[in-house]
């Protein structure tokens, strides 16, 4: 065949096929099944049995493979004879419907190991349970609600003091006859979990207390949250819901909410009926979970509240070997029930203003439009990347700053700004970069954030309430979102107008107060510099105080400009901007002149100079960085054979370390004020979080006085080699207190 033929083959083919004749026999040998094998093997071997964790892990761990520990949990968590006990969930129901009385929708649940779990059903059980609760080191507990959302409607609630145990108290469900009303739940467990002293745990602590305020109760003594605490101990897991982590780190299989809720076909007498065959169709209808039996819903709830409580114990330890028990004993878990009453809160917005400022806008967005037209001569889509190459770069004479990955060259606002250093006076053609970049501007605010801030507007409380989260962002800096609220412009003074919208209420004042210079501080923190230190110890600008060593000028100098460039190094060297990027923020300055004034900088400033250095170092020795707090973030970019990557991972390394304690000391600030607000009974209150700045609504009369309060409290969150300076603005909007 092929080999008689391989004469009609030429060159490397025909040498190729004459190599491999020889081998020919041995691979048609190894390819040829052997069909008549004697083999002593039947089919039921091949099963897949389940894991006997009692054998495995410890056998896992002598042969140090920690890695597939939580893998074989995992597989195992699927099979429940090898986790189960001879108390089976079935059994618990039963129980459970003759001590509730409670005609039940009996299923099988034996898919996990069973807790010993109870309802209150009466006044002295209530009693009782309130009396066992005072009485604890530390209790989990959980809400039970008819949704999801921070507005839910509460069901029950439930809680574990001891791990394998919990109580479920209920108030709404099928048997409203069999149990206490909110009111009386409400009013009995309050004192419970208002108590600051009492420490609380939970799983998503920040939307229990969500739905506790709109109860009339403010959660206090939050201590551990066990969504929080394992997003920090492991941000790889791809999940960290109760389920995955209950499967995970305990072996332990818990109820679904959908095998809990789905509507069941089965009937009464099918008591042997395998889980999988619970249900009839994918899409049957779901109840909630004041729909279900009070017996089922008890296991459930009282799971919850049970699990959350192992976890902490399981993670506890975690915690410690990393170095992170006070991020979440201290800041993290105390923070979540702070930022469920800031939503709650709320803060004022004036419709009136944002349509006002709508059509002003709308305005602008014209006039700039009609500009730019006028000087390139022609109408053209300001809003088309592709027409405005042709404008930019063949018709005006610009030279391309870079590309996109496509390959096509770059209009992006970097491209812009970088653009629009070149203008000339004398010469129009040169401003059309800075007026596209403000038409954007203005278009973003028309579409982006006026029009959307309108409709997020509740018409009830005439309130924007952001929805915002704790560990979202890589560096831990809090997240704001439907709407958010931190990307309000401040940059341009029409951007800043927009904050004019938000207000107090009549009689109260806004507080706004920031924090001066926070990354900077944390950088004379870290890098040790004397001259750093020694000018924040001594309170001078540090920007002037920087301008005047680096431009070799008297203090009393430094101008403006000079001022406005050291301030553009001072926070790109955070950044770890290059000289290409230096060069481009500061008009007029080549790409050389810019290496020579950083190269200067670290010379003047060695200790800044070795604090970058040790950040990309420890990046590269152990794949992560880490903050004040001891918070990781890992760097896998640094170990990147890119060069572009890889300088990537070098500025997230310092990025990370400083930016990331500038957020860990602001949510410390913000459990300090919080703190305070509660321990004097303040009328105070927090609403907003924009990075460096806390926005609050106090009554007028008591403002000046809460002001200085508010700046005592975030002066004092953490003790660095340098002061922390706080200022405080008071107006009647958010605009006017800056």
């Amino acid at each position: 065949g092929i080999f008689n033929n391989s004469d009609a083959s030429k060159g490397k083919r025909r040498e190729n096929l004459e190599n491999a004749q020889s081998q020919l026999p041995l691979s048609q040998q190894l390819g040829t099944l052997i069909r008549d094998a004697d083999l002593d093997f039947s089919i039921e071997q091949a099963r897949v049995k389940p894991f006997d964790l009692q054998k495995i892990l410890p056998l896992l761990q002598e042969l140090e493979l920690k890695r597939y520990e939580e893998v074989v949990r995992k597989l195992a968590g699927g099979d429940s004879q090898s986790l189960a006990t001879p108390t089976t969930r079935k059994e618990r129901v039963a129980e459970l419907e003759k001590k509730t009385g409670a005609i039940l929708d009996r299923g099988e649940y034996d898919t996990a190991e069973a807790g010993d779990y109870s309802a209150v059903l009466t006044n002295d059980q209530l009693e009782e349970l309130v009396s066992t609760l005072s009485e604890q080191e530390i209790i989990s507990f959980d809400t039970e609600t008819d949704g999801l959302d921070r507005e839910a409607t509460l069901c029950g609630l439930s809680f574990s003091w001891k791990p394998k145990q919990g109580v479920y108290v209920p108030v709404r469900s099928p048997q409203p006859e069999t149990h206490l009303d909110t009111e009386t739940v409400i009013s009995a467990l309050k004192p419970v979990l208002e108590n600051p002293d009492l420490p609380k745990c939970g799983h998503n602590l920040k939307f229990d207390a969500s739905i506790l305020i709109r109860n009339g109760i403010k959660l206090q003594g939050a201590t551990f949250d066990t969504l929080l605490a394992s997003q920090l101990v492991d941000s790889r897991t791809p999940s960290h819901n109760l389920d995955t982590l209950a499967l995970l780190h305990l072996a332990h299989k818990m109820i679904s909410f959908d095998e809990l809720t789905m509507t069941s076909s089965r009937s009464a007498s099918t008591d042997d009926t395998h889980q999988g065959e619970l249900f009839d169709e994918e899409d049957a209808p779901q109840k909630t979970i004041d729909e279900v039996p009070l017996a089922q819903a008890t296991i459930y709830a009282a799971e919850d509240a049970d699990v959350a409580l192992r976890l902490y114990h399981f993670l506890t330890p975690k915690l410690a070997e990393i170095g992170i028990t006070e991020l979440v004993h201290d800041i993290e878990s105390p923070l979540a029930p702070i930022l469920a009453e800031m939503e709650y809160n709320g803060i004022v917005c004036d419709k009136t203003e944002l349509k006002r400022q709508s059509k002003a806008i709308e305005k602008l967005v014209a006039d700039r439009e009609n500009e730019i037209h006028e000087i390139v001569g022609y109408s053209f889509n300001i809003d088309s990347p592709n027409q405005l190459v042709q404008v930019l770069f063949e018709e005006l004479g610009f030279k391309p700053v870079k590309r996109t990955r496509g390959g096509k060259i770059s209009t992006d606002v970097t491209v812009l700004e970088a653009l629009s250093l070149r203008e000339d006076v004398n010469d129009p053609k040169t401003s059309v970069p800075r007026l596209i970049i403000e038409y954007r501007q203005y278009r973003k605010l028309q579409s982006t954030y006026l029009a959307q801030l309108q409709s997020a507007i509740d018409t009830r409380t005439e309130r924007i309430h952001t929805h915002l989260y704790q560990l979202t962002t890589a560096t831990g800096r809090l997240k704001s979102d439907r709407p958010n609220l931190q990307n309000i412009p401040i940059r341009t003074e029409i951007g800043r107008q927009l904050r004019r919208a938000f207000r107090a209420p009549e009689g109260s004042k806004l507080i706004c107060a920031d924090y001066s210079q926070i990354e900077l501080r944390i950088l004379a923190h870290f890098s040790e510099d004397e001259s750093l230190i020694e000018t924040f110890n001594q309170d001078l600008d540090i920007h002037t105080a920087v301008a005047s060593q680096v431009f070799d000028v008297p203090a009393d100098s430094v101008t403006r400009d000079l001022r406005d460039k050291a301030k553009t190094i001072n926070f790109g060297i955070i950044y770890g901007v290059s000289a290409t990027g230096l060069s481009r923020r500061i008009k007029g300055m080549t790409v050389q002149e810019a290496a020579a004034l950083i190269n200067d900088y670290k010379t003047r400033f060695p200790g800044i100079d070795r604090f970058l250095q040790q950040c990309v170092q420890h990046a590269s020795d152990h794949g992560y960085v880490s903050t004040l707090t001891g918070r990781q973030r890992a760097i896998p970019e640094i170990y990147s054979t890119n060069r572009s990557r890889r300088g990537l991972g070098e500025r997230l390394a310092i990025n990370t370390v400083v930016q990331g304690s500038a957020a860990d000391l602001m949510k410390a600030a913000m459990v300090n004020v919080q703190r305070r607000i509660d321990t004097d009974n303040l009328p105070l209150k927090m609403l907003l979080q924009i990075h460096d700045e806390l926005v609050l609504e106090t009554p007028e009369v008591l403002a000046e006085q809460h002001a200085q309060i508010v700046c005592e409290e975030m002066e004092n969150a953490m003790s660095l080699l340098v002061p922390l300076r706080t200022e405080a603005g008071i107006g009647d909007n958010w605009m006017t207190a800056k």
